[in-house]
């Protein structure tokens, strides 16, 4: 049994998206016995990691940041993907800040470290952008854990903007 949480990009290329799906599908399949990922679904990244583990088999645990989170965070473009992940999980569990902030953002990140054997971070190495919270920042804190980190950025993978 392995339970593995992801941290990634949000903001993926549209022709990022079967690049990155195809490197988590290779980098969950050696655990897919017993696997448990932890995430956040959220658009791009956590969301395909959940897809996977899904796919794979596995139990989904999902974390949100704040009881707002669905409501007021998560786009139209996003929502019924959402919906079907966080129905698909084995565990919700919502973190009891009142609105989705960085403070949420870094709890959660925090909530996923705490529940995983590793990281799978979906990043393309950039460093912190001083904002806290985002994939660099949880890559550190688990590299500081002691937690193992395996980073899929594929060859290719761009981000939009």
């Amino acid at each position: 049994m392995t339970t593995i949480a992801v941290t990634g990009h949000m903001d993926l290329t549209d022709s990022s998206v079967p690049l990155v799906r195809e490197a988590l599908r290779a980098t969950l399949t050696p655990y897919a016995d017993g696997l448990t990922g932890v995430s956040c679904i959220a658009k791009g990244s956590d969301s395909l990691f959940a897809e996977i583990v899904l796919e794979l088999g596995g139990r989904l645990i999902v974390v949100v940041p704040s009881k707002d989170y669905r409501q007021n965070k998560v786009r139209p473009d996003h929502a019924a993907a959402f919906d079907r992940l966080r129905d698909a999980a084995d565990e919700v569990v919502v973190l009891d800040h009142e609105t989705a902030n960085r403070s949420a953002y870094e709890d959660a990140n925090r909530t996923l470290l705490k529940r995983a054997d590793r990281l799978v971070a979906v990043w393309n190495g950039e460093p912190p952008s001083g904002k806290g919270g985002g994939s660099a920042d949880t890559v550190l804190e688990a590299r500081e854990a002691g937690l193992p980190v395996d980073v899929v950025w594929p060859d290719g993978a761009a981000r939009q903007g």
